[in-house]
């Protein structure tokens, strides 16, 4: 073998993977066809469970440190979710990707993990060892797992034959980096009377310090082919259409044309290849929930990839993947569907819609919906099927954050181990035939005893008889 695991795309799903199998001490190499790194911001907002994620690695701090990321405001399909804007640790922020992606190759880099560029790929073959993997300018990589993190348009799907079921893209929106003069738009959803409408929300600043928007917009007749550019005096026709003249175009950075094409791969897995991010899922990208969802992929494969090359993973745990994260996109698409047609984006001025849009913005100044709806987006309401799942109501959810005196419990699992949260040093005796996989700590604190995963999810709490079953499960055979 080359390298155990080959991480085919360098994106933030890639470059997340690359990390979480450094992190399990797995050797992995990481490929991407492009030349150079990608200018384009792409996604621009990250979610609560996402950054909670990287504070858990220790990267936050660091990343958030490389730039100005202003927080914001959820939404759903345009509709602000103001009470929603302080209930987690880690708000909504507005972080775009190519800066994350910046972050991360350099992150890896200086860890001796550098993306090796221009690897086209065009061959995939595995056998029952390992995966062989061919590239365009001659260079061949065997390795015992592949992960196909290389986007919509995945090569690795297309060479498996993969099936990809959904529906294609039956209209375009565009969407802009740009810099706006006249009115402050600092988060802004705004429609025009005959359907035209206008999505802005902040970038940060560009390097002389100027603010930068993300804008997209639509409306009649702006639905044109994906492959048609666009121009200056469209964003501008779109902007007066909208805001009259309070609002004008100063600088367009790039933009592009975006479908509401909503597919996903029927299997994540095929034997030792695995699909993640958007080569497992596309879909229109409201919410940068794309971005997160693909980087939540990667969370959740990394770890068991490490069990798996150093031989105490179940034989069930690599199965886990598809079993915890499709549902999950599944759920991504659906909400991205029920949004795109509230917000009407073809501006139809359908009544039956209209009529549908005020009846659910009118439902959103319930506490409950707003919650229900901030679980939802922000990933912190993801609970994953486990056992004891339905009999402690934390089974499956993210990890609350422990006060454990001189430390709190995310530092815990930036060794990209198991956690088990012992206040009232019960369970030393049993810890301790996991070493090197779970890590135990608490003692003393005044926190409730479960068991975390080292993806940040809780696999056990209350019966003290049902923990060793739990290890077990997870954390394979003790030693």
């Amino acid at each position: 073998m080359d390298t155990e695991v080959l991480v085919v795309g360098a994106g933030p799903t890639g470059l997340t993977l690359a990390h979480e199998l450094r992190l399990a001490g797995v050797s992995a190499v990481l490929v991407d066809k492009l030349a150079q790194r990608s200018t384009l911001s792409k996604a621009g907002g990250v979610q609560s469970r996402t950054q909670e994620a990287f504070d858990q690695r220790g990267l936050l701090e660091p990343l958030l440190a490389t730039g100005n990321f202003p927080i914001g405001t959820a939404h759903f399909a345009g509709i602000t979710l103001p009470l929603t804007r302080e209930r987690h640790r880690h708000p909504w922020r507005s972080i775009p990707q190519v800066a994350i992606e910046g972050f991360l190759e350099e992150h890896l880099a200086a860890r001796g993990i550098p993306v090796r560029r221009d690897h086209e790929l065009i061959g995939v073959a595995q056998d029952g060892d390992g995966v062989t993997a061919t590239f365009a300018n001659g260079g061949v990589v065997r390795s015992r797992y592949l992960v196909a993190a290389d986007g919509g348009r995945s090569t690795v799907r297309s060479l498996l034959g993969a099936e990809f079921p959904g529906r294609p893209g039956t209209m375009t929106t565009v969407a802009a980096d740009v810099r706006l003069g006249g009115e402050d738009l600092a988060m802004t959803h705004a429609r025009s009377a005959d359907g035209h409408w206008v999505s802005v929300f902040p970038l940060g600043t560009d390097p002389q310090g100027r603010p930068l928007r993300r804008l997209s917009l639509g409306g009649p007749g702006r639905s044109l082919p994906r492959e048609a550019p666009v121009t200056e005096d469209e964003i501008r026709d779109g902007l007066r259409a909208v805001f009259g003249s309070r609002v004008r175009l100063l600088d367009l950075r790039y933009a592009r044309r975006i479908t509401n094409a909503a597919r996903q791969a029927a299997r994540y897995r095929h034997g030792r290849v695995f699909l993640a991010g958007d080569a497992a899922h596309v879909h229109l990208p409201i919410g940068a929930q794309g971005m997160n969802t693909g980087i939540q992929d990667a969370l959740n494969l990394g770890w068991k990839l490490g069990a798996a090359v150093h031989g105490w993973a179940p034989e069930h745990l690599l199965d886990t993947y598809h079993a915890e994260r499709h549902p999950v996109a599944a759920a991504v698409l659906r909400n991205v569907q029920a949004q795109s047609l509230l917000m009407d984006q073809q501006g139809t001025g359908d009544p039956d819609l209209v009529a549908a849009k005020e009846l659910f913005a009118a439902l959103t100044h319930l506490p409950a919906v707003q919650y229900h709806l901030d679980d939802m987006l922000s990933g912190m309401g993801i609970r994953y099927p486990m056992p004891g799942a339905e009999d402690h109501p934390s089974v499956g959810l993210p990890a609350p954050d422990h006060d454990l005196g001189p430390l709190r419990s995310h530092k815990l699992l930036r060794r990209g181990r198991g956690v088990l949260i012992d206040p009232a040093d019960r369970f030393a005796k049993l810890a301790a035939l996991w070493p090197g996989r779970v890590d135990r700590a608490g003692r003393g604190a005044e926190a409730e005893p479960m068991l975390i995963r080292p993806d940040g999810y809780v696999c056990w709490a209350g019966n003290p008889d049902d923990l060793e079953p739990a290890l077990g499960h997870w954390f394979g055979e003790p030693q």
